[in-house]
């Protein structure tokens, strides 16, 4: 896997202060995209053990709320496997205290839940770690700049596990 960007400060992507990773590679192509570059699976850097090492350090103060996960495509199969080992050593080392939140252009029900091209072997483990899912395609003529952390009218935030 590659990631396109870490923000160690990120305050739009979730609630709180966040660490956020933009993970490279995408599908799903929608229009006006504000980050097209990570539709590229090889754009950026390659994800590696010290690139787990370093998001682990970034979580560490007791300011930072929690890790985000979008892109890219968090959910394209060529990415959940890293993606779960990544939130595993979230929870390994910092609990529940440290929360997780995940941008997908998939629906939950529909793809990522029932049978299709985004399941893979590690998709029901990786949904279990999720806190909060924000699902739905980015769909330009929804498009709403007063929604809190999310850029379409049919996008949702999903708590996962309240």
């Amino acid at each position: 896997m590659y990631y396109g960007a870490i923000k160690s400060c990120d305050i739009a992507n979730g609630e709180g202060v966040r660490v956020s990773l933009f993970v490279s590679g995408c599908r799903h192509g929608c229009k006006n995209c504000f980050n097209p570059e990570t539709w590229n699976f090889s754009y950026g850097t390659p994800y590696t053990k010290q690139t787990t090492e370093q998001i682990l350090k970034l979580l560490g103060p007791s300011y930072v709320q929690g890790l985000t996960l979008l892109g890219g495509e968090p959910m394209e199969p060529e990415n959940q496997p890293v993606l779960l080992e990544l939130v595993q050593a979230v929870r390994k080392t910092y609990g529940k205290s440290k929360d997780i939140w995940c941008y997908t252009g998939c629906i939950l029900e529909t793809e990522l839940l029932s049978p299709g091209s985004y399941r893979c072997e590690v998709t029901d483990a990786l949904l279990q770690e999720i806190d909060v899912l924000v699902d739905g395609p980015f769909i330009e003529s929804q498009k709403s700049l007063s929604l809190p952390f999310r850029g379409s009218e049919n996008q949702r935030i999903l708590h996962l596990h309240a």
